[in-house]
């Protein structure tokens, strides 16, 4: 997925493992990257139900009181937020009688609410199941969907405000 959007016009890439490989994050820069762009989006494998711990990490110091929440924290404000994700489960098992026995969104709950707090609107996250047992052939139709789905967020090919933030984003993006 990484590799279908490093062309993609109007989109930064910022790989937190590539600049933080000892979790040393630059926080004034972490900064400005996010001041100079209106969609963030958070890429990362789902790992026991949250994201990998530098991004944990990197919303502890990045995303503090003061700046992005808070008295006079109004950094974000507007902004969107999405979470990019991929998961070795089936769509299936992320439901209440599933194995996991809560929804994607219930498990990101905490996540939309960092959001909130920042002042950000969230989308619904755009999630990709079963990366365990695809194939080649679907790993490539995925990664063309996601490219499509950034080229649309770069060129406001649709209108943000009318998403639903209870389906996943990337089955509303397919019906577009």
């Amino acid at each position: 997925m990484l590799e279908s959007l490093r062309s993609v016009e109007g989109v930064t890439l910022h790989d937190l493992y590539e600049c933080y490989p000892e979790m040393d994050i630059d926080v004034p820069v972490e900064r400005k990257l996010l001041l100079e762009h209106d969609v963030i989006l958070f890429q990362y494998p789902f790992l026991l139900f949250g994201p990998p711990a530098l991004v944990k990490e990197w919303m502890d110091l990045v995303l503090a009181h003061g700046w992005a929440f808070g008295r006079n924290g109004n950094a974000l404000q507007g902004k969107w937020a999405c979470h990019v994700i991929t998961t070795g489960g089936s769509e299936g098992s992320y439901t209440k009688d599933g194995f996991n026995r809560f929804t994607m969104n219930e498990l990101l709950a905490p996540l939309e609410q960092a959001a909130f707090l920042c002042g950000m609107r969230y989308l619904a996250p755009y999630v990709i199941h079963g990366t365990n047992i695809m194939t080649s052939d679907t790993i490539e139709e995925e990664a063309q969907g996601y490219r499509h789905t950034l080229e649309m967020f770069a060129d406001k090919s649709f209108d943000l405000e009318k998403l639903d933030n209870s389906i996943n984003l990337r089955d509303q993006i397919r019906n577009v």
